[in-house]
């Protein structure tokens, strides 16, 4: 397999995965007496908790490279139980599209913030035309808020707990692409990095997970979000970290939020006016951008092939 081959594999595993997140927003809503905390720790705690048990004796077997690489599997770590907690919290406060497009829009850039002052790479042309074409889409969908989600909560605060997921987003992309880098499986490098981060969820899921039992449509919407966007999600996120870097692997998912408008308007209902329309074509065309393979000379560090 060619490189240019292996990134647009990677690629398409990267956008299936973001699709399936873009499905958590409409999921959850049907599920309205679970709170947001509780969401995020059995999505992300669970699907974590799955995929170390996916990878089964293979993390027994690379245990001492695993220790070696303890640091960034921590960070990732704690980043992976801190992002859905941020990310639903978002979502409850600002609503389902100004917190996903600030959760997701901002970790393009947290990501290569990372990368350039953590690895020294650099960004190219492709890559910020991209991103910025995309990042316009996603402001103009964050202007689009269904009338309806408005005075939901505190803007502001659901604002930065969006940024806040972004940050640790792109922390526990770049962690694991960085473990796979040193040689660690990506089925290893991911059930190490998301079982940490589902054992630190467990305590929250305890707490605030009750409801989640209540009745046997919240025990399906939680055993949903774990099994599909957050388990299947993230082994093909996995897969793709493989084969693109991770500044590139959170460009793509730049078609989450436009899943989420979309099944907005298709399955609850809500209206996506003009500018809203225009905002999930600039995401499109971003994601043109930076799939679409280029015959090149010299390969850059950060951006796909």
């Amino acid at each position: 397999m060619t490189h240019q081959s292996g990134a647009g594999i990677g690629a398409v595993f990267v956008l299936i995965a973001a699709v399936l997140w873009g499905t958590t927003g409409t999921v959850a809503s049907f599920a309205p007496g679970v709170g947001p905390l509780a969401i995020g720790a059995a999505a992300m705690g669970i699907g974590g908790l799955l995929q170390a048990a996916l990878a089964g004796p293979a993390l027994v077997h690379a245990r001492h490279e695993l220790r070696r690489r303890w640091i960034p599997i921590a960070l990732g770590g704690l980043a992976v139980a801190i992002y859905p907690l941020a990310f639903y919290s978002s979502m409850r406060l600002a609503g389902v599209a100004v917190g996903t497009v600030i959760s997701i829009g901002s970790a393009p850039i947290a990501s290569a913030v990372i990368e350039r002052v953590v690895d020294g790479h650099r960004l190219t042309r492709r890559w910020v035309v991209g991103a910025g074409v995309g990042l316009v889409g996603v402001v103009l969908l964050s202007f689009v808020e269904p009338a309806q989600e408005a005075g939901a909560g505190d803007t502001t605060a659901g604002v930065l707990l969006g940024l806040l997921a972004g940050v640790t987003y792109a922390m526990y992309s770049w962690a694991a692409h960085r473990t796979m880098r040193r040689g660690v499986r990506s089925r290893v490098a991911m059930g190490a990095i998301f079982g940490v981060g589902g054992v630190l969820l467990m305590p929250v899921l305890f707490l605030t997970g009750a409801p989640l039992l209540a009745s046997w449509n919240n025990f399906a919407v939680g055993a949903y979000m774990a099994l599909v966007p957050m388990f299947l999600g993230y082994v093909l996120f996995g897969l793709g970290l493989a084969r693109v870097t991770a500044s590139t692997a959170t460009t793509l998912s730049l078609a989450e939020p436009v899943v989420a408008a979309m099944l907005a308007v298709v399955i609850v209902g809500e209206r996506l006016p003009a500018a809203g329309w225009i905002g999930v074509g600039l995401v499109i065309a971003s994601l043109a951008v930076l799939t679409v393979p280029v015959r090149r000379n010299v390969r850059t560090a950060v951006g796909v092939p």
